[in-house]
């Protein structure tokens, strides 16, 4: 597939926004997080702020983008207009968890129900958004459950990230905060080399042969080309990319998105509350942001539709 800038800052943004948020909406009714209306009002602030930057961006993929709220209504059959849902749904939980936290000064009882509720609605958006591709049966490397695997992993790795970050630029630093963030990374790398291995390994759904039906007589191969020169389907669902380029972006998420966010939060961890703790988990927190930026754009260029079977793809 061509990978859209517009929908990589989507899945990107919002997906660590919905970690965030949901961290927040779980830890904070525990006491874990400072009850300052300050902190409440920046960590909210960063989450929200990242949902929205990346819904707005989705619009910009749309044709019509001022048609988008007619897509909620189909969510009886579509994942799609099920995230829509979702992601509207979410606002309202956050927004009671919001006034609690930041007017009322309180994460009590009130302020826990809210919170969990967010933290429930931002896991099931980005379920949703996930399976928005494992639902597309003609890419197999979508079409499988370490997809939503990898999306809910990496949603919890940037959120986690984010919030030790936040607290170790507010002077609070904790050492749950980091052993939170080097699990998370942990968990997040685990399923996305899951993913790559299922990819890697699956044979592929169908081939020029199967596509046809005229695998009885032999090898089949394109005599001529349907069109004389690129359509949408090749631009949008035809998109290639160079073997040498994807071990190379591979790599860049391997070091950028798991090896640098885990060393730079041990190291946090080791330093203790101040300064240096502060600015390494913040360090890891952009390390993590370029990385998954990088993973986004692979995990679009890499998917192969069964389509490009019929502009000359041996199989799919």
């Amino acid at each position: 597939m061509h990978p859209a800038f517009s929908i990589i800052f989507f899945t990107s943004a919002a997906g660590a926004g919905y970690g965030l948020l949901a961290l927040l909406g779980l830890l904070a009714p525990f006491g874990l997080l400072p009850a300052s209306p300050l902190f409440g009002f920046a960590a909210l602030a960063l989450a929200l702020g990242l949902v929205m930057a990346g819904l707005l961006s989705s619009l910009a993929h749309l044709g019509r983008p001022e048609r988008a709220w007619r897509a909620l209504s189909q969510w009886r059959s579509s994942w799609l207009s099920r995230e829509g849902v979702a992601a509207v749904a979410t606002f309202l939980p956050a927004g009671v968890f919001a006034i609690a936290w930041i007017a009322l000064a309180t994460t009590g009882v009130i302020a826990g129900i809210a919170g969990w509720i967010t933290a429930a609605m931002a896991a099931v958006t980005v379920y949703c958004t996930a399976m928005i591709y494992a639902s597309l049966k003609p890419i197999r490397q979508w079409a499988n459950p370490w997809v939503p695997r990898s999306y809910l992993a990496l949603s919890l790795m940037t959120g986690a990230l984010l919030l030790n970050a936040l607290l170790g630029v507010a002077g609070r630093a904790a050492g749950w905060s980091s052993l939170l963030a080097l699990a998370s990374v942990a968990l997040a790398w685990a399923a996305k080399e899951g993913h790559w291995r299922h990819c890697a390994t699956a044979r592929p759904v169908s081939t020029a042969e199967t596509a046809t039906g005229l695998g009885h007589i032999g090898r089949v191969r394109l005599l001529d080309a349907p069109h004389s020169e690129d359509n949408y389907l090749l631009k949008e669902m035809g998109f290639r990319v160079g073997r040498r380029h994807a071990v190379r972006l591979r790599f860049i998420t391997r070091l950028a998105a798991f090896v640098l966010p885990a060393a730079l939060s041990l190291g946090a961890l080791v330093a203790g509350p101040g300064a240096l703790s502060g600015t390494l988990a913040l360090l890891a927190a952009a390390a993590a942001a370029l990385g998954v930026i990088a993973e986004r754009w692979l995990f679009f260029a890499e998917a192969k539709h069964t389509v490009t079977l019929f502009y000359g793809a041996g199989e799919a």
